[in-house]
């Protein structure tokens, strides 16, 4: 029996191979969230800095790239890891208490349309790289898990 092998759709493997802080640079620096950060910095005003609002976004992008589960989770890599914290800039400040995320994470609710736009603006761009970006798409379905169990 010929075993004919196949490229997975949705390969991470270029990306595997990269350090977790490089995947974590290519989030901050692609991904375009100055409008996002200059409407949260205006709405702080002269407000307390103790925590930056760049850093805390950072951070919680952090999250996102390393899978933690909890915020928790998330301060406590932050507080073990002085590369990371430095990356996200918080150089000079200690790791935000959980107040700081829930509170954060409540003013994000409040921007969910410009946070839909980046990433529309992140496809947009993809189509400009790819003019063909799905347009059509054909592959064999045995490659995609599927956990039904089917007609009885």
């Amino acid at each position: 029996m010929a075993i004919i092998p196949q490229m997975s759709l949705f390969s991470w493997t270029d990306l595997d191979e990269l350090g977790d802080l490089d995947r974590l640079r290519l989030v901050i620096e692609y991904l375009p969230d100055e409008k996002l950060m200059k409407t949260l910095e205006s709405q702080r005003k002269n407000g307390r800095n103790d925590y930056p609002i760049r850093a805390v976004w950072n951070t919680i992008l952090a999250g996102v790239v390393f899978e933690h589960k909890s915020t928790e989770s998330l301060r406590r890599e932050l507080k073990r890891n002085a590369q990371l914290r430095y990356m996200c800039g918080l150089e000079g400040s200690s790791v935000p208490p959980a107040y700081v995320y829930s509170r954060f994470m409540k003013k994000l609710f409040d921007h969910e349309e410009t946070i839909n736009l980046m990433f529309e603006s992140l496809v947009a761009e993809l189509y400009e790289t790819l003019p063909d970006f799905g347009r059509s798409l054909a592959i064999d379905s045995k490659t995609i898990p599927s956990f039904a169990n089917g007609k009885k």
